[in-house]
């Protein structure tokens, strides 16, 4: 009989493995990596509305939602991948998840960046830490010292000390 610990792990691989080939412009079934593809952008409200659905918390220190201002964690202006990669961790892991940064200002700017709705950042706990370990590939140092592991689907988790900062690039396999 297969365990729970087992088959959780396995599955996760799956949905992942499964995620990358059916991602647009990646894999065999993509239409090809070089084009460019429409990215579909939420409200602060749609992107809230998803996280609760799927037990997903968010804190700011300033206790606000102002895209505009530093202290707050904004998640106007993400991208519906982000989101969908953020349900698909928490789904995969069974982990507590609490996300410290969305794309308010005051993150490092670039095409992948905060801003853009291409990341967020989680708060720390083992149960996350142990996962993203377990789970994903050792791929280096990113060019700030941060340890970067990468999922199967291809996405970005940099250990930034206090926080995960993740890249998504798709959704993780939803």
């Amino acid at each position: 009989m297969v365990s729970r610990m087992t088959l959780r792990p396995v599955l996760t691989a799956l949905a992942l493995v499964l995620g990358a080939l059916f991602a647009p412009g990646v894999g065999v079934l993509g239409s090809g990596a070089t084009e460019a593809h429409a990215v579909t952008k939420l409200t602060h409200a749609q992107a809230t509305s998803r996280f609760s659905s799927s037990g997903i918390t968010w804190s700011s220190s300033g206790g606000c939602s102002n895209r505009n201002n530093a202290t707050c964690t904004s998640f106007d202006q993400l991208n519906l991948a982000t989101a969908q990669g953020a349900q698909t961790l928490k789904s995969a892991t069974g982990c507590a998840l609490n996300i410290t940064g969305g794309t308010e200002t005051g993150h490092a700017s670039g095409t992948y960046s905060h801003w853009n709705g291409y990341k967020l950042d989680y708060g720390k706990s083992t149960c996350l830490t142990n996962y993203i370990h377990n789970a994903f590939s050792y791929i280096g140092l990113r060019g700030d010292g941060a340890p970067q592991y990468q999922s199967g689907s291809g996405n970005i988790y940099a250990d930034e000390g206090n926080h995960w900062d993740v890249l998504y690039y798709n959704c993780g396999g939803c």
